[in-house]
């Protein structure tokens, strides 16, 4: 009989776990993807000064970085999720983080955000695989929107690959489900209540993957309001109307695109938009009301062209 093994680790500035049955040796199969993890934290972190973000935000303006082709796959996957988001999922928006500061619970005036303003914009890139060029100083891109989620497939991948076929990848709430328990029951996940530490449903999965985007991350309240990290790219301030999204998908990158484009449209254009795709969810409104799309043999619709596959 197999045997449920969970490893824990951390990365990617959070609490990790591998959860998987196997007859193997368990301690080397759950050293491989933990070690695919840190490889795309490394190779993909901002905070890396020799990190391939890092090299490419310091690029003259102008002047192009030439990639290799698994950065190439995720630059597609990111031009793509612009243009199917309206140009809300930016990998360029990041230069907010300039004039926010969400541990002193600083309120930005709106002149520092104006002067970025310009700065935002994946269409001013030129990206010409394997060619990216930044036409502006000041201007980075950054692929924390996408990054974690893409570690978690990867991680899957490292588990499918030394024959597990029954497993769960946790990176901090972004989760892949290999599938089911062994006697064919569901994985239960739980989804963070966005204004209390506990859960605020549990969602059967017995495979593809689920991502969450919420208000209660980085936030903090002032003047009564609550200010969070999911910025709009057009205005620089937070995203109002939705207080969590998770959305299931069969690849977490796609999953976690969707909830923060999502949580960015708002409760009706975005939740409109993820019933289009066919995408199942739950949504949290600001008002605590439970939103859900259930139906998981809807047609999907492929969100933002071909994910990538490490």
């Amino acid at each position: 009989m197999r045997t449920l093994h969970v490893h824990r680790f951390s990365a990617m500035a959070g609490p990790c776990a591998l959860h998987f049955y196997s007859d193997g040796d368990a301690a080397a199969i759950a050293a491989a993807a933990e070690q695919e993890v840190r490889r795309i934290q490394d190779k993909y972190s901002r905070f890396q000064p020799d990190s391939v973000i890092s090299q490419i935000n310091a690029c003259a303006p102008g002047s192009s970085a030439e990639l290799d082709p698994e950065t190439c796959s995720l630059l597609d996957f990111a031009d793509a999720a612009y243009a199917q988001s309206q140009g809300l999922f930016d990998i360029s928006a990041g230069v907010l983080r300039r004039a926010w500061d969400f541990r002193a619970a600083k309120i930005p005036s709106s002149s520092d955000i104006a002067k970025l303003l310009p700065l935002i914009g994946w269409h001013q890139m030129r990206w010409q695989a394997p060619l990216l060029s930044l036409p502006r100083d000041g201007m980075e891109i950054d692929f924390g929107g996408f990054g974690k989620e893409y570690a978690a497939d990867c991680a899957a991948r490292c588990l499918r690959q030394a024959g597990v076929q029954h497993g769960l990848v946790d990176l901090s709430g972004d989760i892949c489900v290999l599938g089911p328990h062994p006697d064919g029951q569901p994985w239960q996940v739980g989804i963070q209540h966005p204004r209390a530490a506990q859960a605020i449903a549990q969602l059967p999965i017995s495979a593809g993957a689920v991502a969450s985007s919420g208000d209660y991350e980085r936030s903090f309240i002032a003047n009564g309001q609550r200010y969070h990290h999911i910025l709009d790219p057009r205005t620089g301030w937070p995203s109002q109307g939705l207080s969590a999204v998770s959305v299931m998908a069969e690849q977490c990158i796609v999953a976690g695109m969707a909830s923060t484009t999502a949580m960015l449209m708002g409760p009706s254009a975005g939740l409109d938009w993820l019933r289009a795709l066919g995408l199942p969810f739950l949504a949290v409104d600001e008002a605590l009301r439970i939103h859900r799309h259930d139906d998981p043999h809807a047609t999907q619709k492929k969100p933002a062209g071909e994910a990538p596959r490490a």
